[in-house]
């Protein structure tokens, strides 16, 4: 076992306070090993209550430091890191000039593999300690991101992306040699290889991953559910009502449905841990059907913003009972840092204008970052939290990393006050160290 001693930030087990953030001013952290092998949480609290029955125990100490949860991202797309930034009218044209041209270079394993490595990298020194991810419809782009966060000890989830029409012909799934079985098919055959190779190895999932409904055909949808049907632990994961034209290519494409959100349910593809990115312009329905579906919304708030793609409506959904978890959106999103992200949640929620405004509390945003994410993905009370029995993954903040953000948290007088001067100025700065099951990754070159 080892201990840790700081300031810590966890989260209430209570359901009905979802985001009732607790700080320990001066906090003792013990993991261990648990039955099954995996490092995880043995207890947290005050150091003064801990340190009698954990003597024995070797304490690392950082005074002025705050333990906190390692981030969950819900959702990102790995092969889009060299596209962050990039000027676009809308969604459509950014995919056509500048995605689709980037994630054709991944038919290469070497450049999807040194890819890979940077965007774990990327994560780690950001916080993030679980996500999400796309990679592209090239298996090697997977077995890239799989390896690359298997070297890293780091929980990841990924998958073939699946598209077999409407996007540029050397980007779709190819058949196999010789042309038979035809790419719908085989690429049905291939998901299923990579999640029987890789799903449950080490801290790795799979997630049955169609792009977005308009480029997949009935065939390649119908498919997908059938393997959502036949491995129920796996994860699902794509895009749905993220702006006003994609909804109304979804609805010619597949009239038969009620809505856009519908059509997935209508192929077998919305369940607990079933996730979909945007979700901005649904109707009652569709909210009340992601609940009555376990399905849960990854909020891209930088995404939506930077392509001007609408905004999340917050009141609405938690009034539906949604489940729903923040994401970079990585490379729509504009940057890998949570403190970004929380923040452009912020602006989103108070957005007042095509929705009612609200001000998110500075507890909630972090929650649907860490434990609240966790609970998308159907992995709460293992990571996103520090409560006995998680995994034992976090970060050291340091809350006088920049002299604005020393000044500002020493003005706190409270814990609202205190996280939300550090998601209003903080970056990757602010994330001294990232630790996963003992291992210690540097967060940034000043370390």
């Amino acid at each position: 076992m080892k201990a840790y001693r700081a300031a810590i930030l966890y989260f209430s087990e209570i359901p009905s306070a979802s985001s009732a953030a607790m700080l320990e001013s001066d906090g003792l952290l013990v993991v261990g090993t648990n039955a099954h092998g995996r490092q995880v949480v043995q207890a947290v609290g005050a150091y003064r209550d801990l340190q009698p029955r954990f003597a024995h125990v070797p304490v690392t100490h950082w005074p002025g430091r705050i333990i906190a949860p390692g981030f969950v991202d819900v959702h990102s797309h790995y092969p889009q890191t060299n596209v962050i930034g990039s000027p676009a009218a809308g969604l459509l044209p950014w995919l056509e000039n500048y995605t689709f041209p980037e994630e054709k270079r991944f038919l290469s394993p070497e450049y999807a593999a040194q890819a890979a490595r940077f965007f774990i990298a990327e994560l780690l020194r950001h916080g993030v300690t679980t996500a999400l991810t796309f990679a592209t419809s090239h298996p090697a782009s997977v077995e890239a991101m799989f390896q690359a966060a298997q070297a890293q000890h780091m929980r990841l989830i990924t998958g073939l992306c699946l598209m077999d029409r409407h996007a540029p012909a050397d980007l779709l799934n190819q058949p196999a040699q010789g042309g038979k079985p035809d790419a719908t098919a085989q690429s049905l055959v291939d998901s299923e290889a990579l999640l029987r190779r890789w799903h449950g190895v080490d801290r790795l999932g799979y997630a049955i991953t169609p792009r977005f409904a308009p480029t997949s055909s009935d065939a390649q949808l119908r498919g997908a559910g059938e393997l959502a049907a036949r491995y129920p632990a796996v994860w699902i994961q794509s895009h749905v009502a993220e702006n006003l034209a994609e909804i109304a290519w979804a609805r010619a494409l597949f009239p038969a449905s009620r809505s856009y959100l519908s059509t997935y349910a209508d192929f077998g593809l919305m369940r607990a841990r079933a996730v979909f990115a945007h979700c901005i312009h649904l109707d009652d329905e569709d909210r009340a059907l992601m609940r009555q579906t376990g399905a849960a919304a990854a909020v891209c708030p930088t995404s939506n913003l930077f392509l001007g793609s609408g905004f999340f409506d917050y009141a609405k959904a938690d009034a539906a009972g949604m489940t729903y978890g923040l994401a970079s959106d990585v490379g729509g999103g504009t940057s890998f840092s949570p403190f970004h992200t929380m923040l452009a949640a912020y602006f989103v929620g108070r957005e007042g204008q095509t929705k009612a405004g609200l001000s998110l509390s500075p507890q909630h945003l972090w929650w649907q970052h860490t434990a609240g994410a966790a609970q998308a993905l159907g992995l709460d009370g293992v990571v996103g939290n520090l409560l006995p029995g998680c995994e034992s993954d976090f970060v050291v903040l340091n809350p006088q990393a920049t002299p604005l953000l020393a000044r500002k948290t020493a003005l706190a007088n409270s814990l609202d006050e205190l996280l939300f001067a550090m998601i209003v100025l903080g970056d990757d700065r602010l994330v001294e160290k990232t630790i996963i099951s003992q291992d210690i990754l540097a967060s940034s070159a000043h370390e």
